[in-house]
């Protein structure tokens, strides 16, 4: 039934894909087209150069519209992290121009949200905030018109990080948290949430709660290998700062190096990479490494400069105050604070820095009513932050509880919705369900033909199998007997023959009760081989020796192994190498156990395995073995393993060695 089950949903599956391609024809292009824009969201974090080759090669053969400029706007995401800004605002531009030309359709809706979230990123790149949170919301408004979307939670991510920036970390707060309840409505997969578990950590790290923000970060960093380079950039850079606001510079410094780390291994970021520096140069500066921190923090200022960075520049000649105080060179600092950079807007966290570096400035310069009204300016800093605290809280409250009437009355509608479709879904089952009894009928009916079919061919595999173990074992023990038979009854005379003949018969007696059995115990083997052994001494002069070791946790008595497995590497290291060599002949066979296997090994110093040898024999005893294991292994889900190698031995000398692996639990049963 269960094939039955399986047919039947490949059928159906098969009749709606088919129905899907006839009744769309023509929408094949979109789908490439969406993959095409797919793949370059894709690789945009990691290079975002190589995906503005991809967009560029195939941009000039697009005729529809909308494609065009949906590849405009990836590019311009692409310009951003390549830090050409004027490139990315001037795409950004010919996109929205296009959107605000005609009809705003749903493709251009889309188009408008994500203009409008770029240009609210480009302006957080350089630090005008207040324009960043202007054009997030826009971006936001566009988007829900649409519906519920993923957009909507990278948007509110996007919000939340500029109004924290801003220093309105209630209302960062809030919008973190409103892209994890999207998340919960869209089932958003836990490992794709990072970015608000980070984006919260900061607001907690801002608010100094370094115990609920270390809670965040950890949530974040379970996620650490899913996230895109630039993400983890983020993630490495935030939680530095926190041990740095802290005060514990080594460990913040840990994770700035990891981060350059991570910058320098791709080539696109170094609007990444400077960030870094920045950092680590401040941290040297603390640390008392005066020279680290001005290589750093000069290497990092020419680049911001070149982008006209206002806000990083400020926060580099800031660090380059405090720079030349710790060098004990007051006009150098003068000379930095009269010519420094005013940008438009100032993050508090910075501007608290700033302050501080200030203050120490003015008592370094003796003018304490200045660095007296520094101080009170953080001091009202640090005020507001726990304000901050309560607003927070109070947020996440009504939060909180517009999150349980949202549910409600979304439970409600459901309800209400559930109860109007009903009777339209009667009609559509009764048409399933008896499309499905015909699909059923037919589809069992060919089952039950293909199982009498599968069970023929088993059961013959089967009996094949088991005839070609007897007669794989029928083909070598005559072989054996005989051989020994008439040596002896040549040689036979004296009575220590009659002790050999003794020990053929015991031997012939053994080896008959063992040719219908496809295993013996591993001590019924060895003393198989022990008789064998006996037997071929004579031949072998008194220079031949022997050992077999078992070790004490193989209980020989209760372990099976196939028929003759240790007997014929026996036989053919007896026959094929040791008879014919010159000076001591040894043989060695030992028994151990490997955490869940039992380990044989057959070894001898005849020289080494040779397969062009003439005297290496037929190779009947190697395939009967290897046969044998290949065909019990079919029924076995760990296989017994065997490997032949040539090993060195004491003096210099070449053996051969045959070893075995036996899994615990190795059956012998072929079912039917």
């Amino acid at each position: 039934m269960r094939k039955g089950f399986l047919f039947i949903i490949f059928f159906i599956l098969l009749h709606i894909i088919f129905i899907s391609c006839v009744s769309r024809k023509g929408e094949r292009v979109t789908v490439a087209s969406d993959s095409l824009i797919s793949y370059c969201d894709t690789i945009l974090g990691s290079n975002p150069g190589m995906a503005v080759r991809a967009i560029d090669s195939v941009l000039h053969e697009q005729t529809d519209m909308n494609l065009y400029y949906s590849l405009l706007m990836v590019k311009s995401k692409a310009m951003m992290f390549l830090s050409e800004y004027d490139s990315a605002k001037i795409l950004l531009d010919s996109v929205e121009k296009y959107c605000l030309s005609g009809n705003k359709e749903i493709k251009q809706y889309k188009l408008l949200s994500g203009v409008n979230n770029m240009r609210g990123n480009l302006y957080s790149r350089r630090t005008v905030m207040d324009s960043a949170v202007v054009y997030f919301h826009k971006a936001y408004k566009y988007s829900s018109q649409l519906g519920l979307s993923p957009d909507m939670i990278d948007i509110s991510i996007n919000l939340a990080d500029a109004y924290v920036r801003c220093g309105k970390f209630d209302m960062g707060a809030y919008w973190y948290r409103k892209s994890l309840l999207l998340s919960d409505t869209l089932m958003i997969d836990e490992k794709k949430r990072f970015p608000s578990y980070y984006g919260l950590a900061q607001v907690y790290m801002d608010l100094r709660d370094f115990q609920q923000c270390d809670h965040y970060f950890d949530m974040a960093g379970k996620f650490y290998d899913a996230m895109l380079p630039f993400e983890k950039h983020i993630y490495l850079n935030n939680r530095g700062n926190s041990y740095y606001y802290r005060g514990d510079y080594n460990k913040a410094m840990e994770y700035f190096k990891k981060s350059m780390q991570l910058a320098n291994s791709y080539s696109d970021m170094e609007y990444e990479r400077n960030f870094t520096k920045v950092n680590m140069g401040e941290l040297y500066m603390l640390m008392d490494k005066t020279d680290s921190a001005s290589l750093y923090l000069n290497d990092c200022y020419s680049f911001f400069k070149s982008i006209n960075h206002t806000s990083a520049l400020y926060y580099i000649e800031t660090q380059l105050i405090e720079l030349a105080l710790k060098q004990g060179n007051v006009g150098q600092a003068s000379r930095i604070l009269s010519n420094a950079v005013k940008p438009e807007f100032i993050e508090p966290n910075m501007l608290h820095i700033r302050n501080k570096y200030l203050q120490h400035y003015f008592e370094e310069s003796g003018d304490f009513k200045n660095a007296y009204y520094y101080q009170q300016k953080n001091a009202y800093i640090d005020d507001s932050i726990r304000n901050e605290r309560i607003k927070m809280r109070s947020a996440e409250i009504a939060l909180k509880y517009k999150q349980d009437s949202t549910l409600m009355k979304k439970e409600f509608f459901i309800k209400e919705k559930e109860n109007q479709v009903l009777a339209l879904r009667q009609w559509i089952y009764v048409l399933v369900l008896g499309s499905l009894f015909v699909v059923s009928l037919s589809g069992l009916l060919i089952i039950y033909k293909k199982r009498r079919s599968d069970k023929k061919i088993w059961n013959m595999q089967t009996d094949i199998s088991t005839l070609r173990l007897e007669n794989i074992r029928n083909r070598i023990s005559p072989h054996f007997i005989f051989n020994v038979l008439n040596r002896e009854m040549v040689n036979h005379g004296t009575e220590k023959d009659s002790e050999n003949l003794v020990s053929l018969s015991k031997l012939i007696r053994k080896n008959l009760e063992l040719t219908g059995s496809l295993c013996i115990t591993l001590d019924d083997e060895l003393d198989f081989v022990k008789t064998y052994i006996s037997i071929q001494k004579p031949v072998l002069s008194d220079d031949f020796y022997y050992e077999i070791s078992v070790s004490d946790d193989v209980d020989t008595k209760s372990i099976q192994i196939p028929s003759m497995m240790i007997q014929i590497p026996v036989e053919n290291a007896l026959k094929h190498a040791l008879k014919t060599k010159e000076g001591r002949k040894c043989l060695w066979i030992k028994v151990y156990r490997v955490n869940n296997a039992v380990c044989i090994t057959v070894t001898d110093n005849g020289g080494g395995f040779k397969p062009n040898s003439s005297n290496r024999g037929t190779g009947t005893g190697l395939k009967v073995i290897t046969q044998s294991i290949q065909l019990l292994n079919m029924y076995n889900k760990e296989p017994i393993l065997m490997k032949i190698v040539n090993v060195p031995l004491e003096n210099s000398e070449i053996g051969c060695e045959i070893r075995y692996s036996l899994p615990v639990g190795y059956t012998y049963e072929i079912k039917k």
